[in-house]
């Protein structure tokens, strides 16, 4: 198993800005320039005929600020993280207000030049030195400081969110039912006289699934690697219920390099076991069933349900909330859980983006 890399030195102190070098990021950053463009001619010109001139102007002006911010909060990231959380943010502000007081100043000088060139005035740069460059540095001073403040509150609720989903990783990683113990050591104990062989390999799966359930398993692993565990749940199941449990795997078109966070598969299993084959007098089949959609993964598992017992269960909901929860951690926005709950069918499907270790060329199984 893939260990967790341990938390960046940055994440623990001041590296709560969202990474400026991101493509996404920049976009975010021009879009809210242009929006805060057109609110700001919007509100000073209204409908007057010189509204299209003071936006190219005003959208100029901030598209440059947005972007060369982005640029300097970009390059000192490094620095920001090795230093705490209020330098990092005096430091990051500082740089807002200095990025835009200097893009005033050279606004400004430009201005000068073109209209000493032109030999006319011109009602597209300032003409007011002071009053043109003060007010932008406490704009930006008050902005700067209101989406530090916006961006640490949303870190720490971020960081809030994965602690809590990592204590419910512990949780369920501790979560191997006592009666699936028992059941599974009597099981190997009645195989130690008629198949050694068989006791001895069973022996060693429930060692290798106690391992993995018990080890430290916050970060992701490989889609191989996750379903060999549910594979290893099945083996030991497979011991108590016998021909009652069988196992369709319809995962050809899965590609096994692919990074999943762990523990997504086993308790879909457990859960499609425990609350549909078990209660069923002549067992049934779990279907499991993967493949790659462009550039999303799709993992279904259906099971049969009883006659007259709803599927949907404590239990269910439990693995399905922490399944769900740690999915928008790994790839937010961009993952799905979906349940199809009928009279005689319990299906689950997982959507979450097809992601490779770098270096890993990945392929289907």
């Amino acid at each position: 198993m893939k260990p967790e890399p341990s938390p960046a030195k940055g994440a623990e102190r001041g590296d709560y800005l969202p990474d400026f070098c991101e493509q996404r990021v920049v976009l975010a950053v021009v879009l809210v320039s242009a929006l805060l463009a057109i609110v700001v001619a919007l509100a000073q010109y209204g409908a007057r005929d010189d509204f299209l001139v003071a936006l190219a102007r005003t959208s100029t002006y901030l598209l440059w600020n947005g972007l060369l911010c982005a640029m300097v909060l970009c390059i000192s990231r490094p620095w920001r993280a090795r230093h705490s959380l209020r330098a990092s943010s005096i430091f990051a502000l500082c740089l807002i207000v200095g990025t835009v007081a200097l893009v005033s100043e050279a606004t400004y000088r430009f201005g000068r030049v073109w209209e000493s060139q032109l030999g006319a005035t011109s009602g597209i740069f300032p003409r007011q030195h002071w009053k043109f460059l003060l007010p932008n540095i406490g704009i930006a001073a008050i902005v700067g400081a209101l989406a530090l403040r916006y961006f640490h509150v949303t870190h720490e609720w971020r960081r809030s969110v994965e602690l809590e989903a990592r204590a419910r990783i512990r949780a369920l990683q501790a979560r191997i039912q006592p009666h699936f113990l028992f059941n599974s050591m009597n099981a190997i104990a009645a195989l130690t006289r008629t198949d050694p062989g068989r006791a001895e390999e069973a022996i060693e799966d429930l060692s290798d699934l106690f391992r993995f359930n018990l080890a430290d398993a916050h970060g992701q692993i490989t889609l191989e690697e996750e379903l060999e565990v549910a594979r290893v749940y099945q083996r030991i199941e497979q011991l108590r219920l016998g021909d009652r449990l069988q196992v369709s795997w319809l995962i050809d078109g899965i590609p096994s390099q692919a990074l999943v966070p762990s523990l997504l598969m086993q308790p879909l299993l457990e859960n499609a076991i425990g609350h549909g084959i078990e209660p069923l007098p002549d067992g049934g089949v779990v279907i499991v069933q993967g493949r790659a959609d462009g550039n999303m993964v799709e993992i279904v598992v259906s099971n049969p349900v009883p006659p007259g017992r709803r599927s949907a269960s404590g239990g269910h909901r439990i693995a399905l909330d922490n399944i769900r929860q740690r999915l928008q951690l790994a790839y937010p926005g961009r993952s799905s859980v979906t349940v199809e709950d009928s009279a005689d069918q319990y299906r689950v499907s997982l959507r979450f983006p097809l992601v490779f270790a770098a270096g890993s060329a990945g392929g289907p199984r």
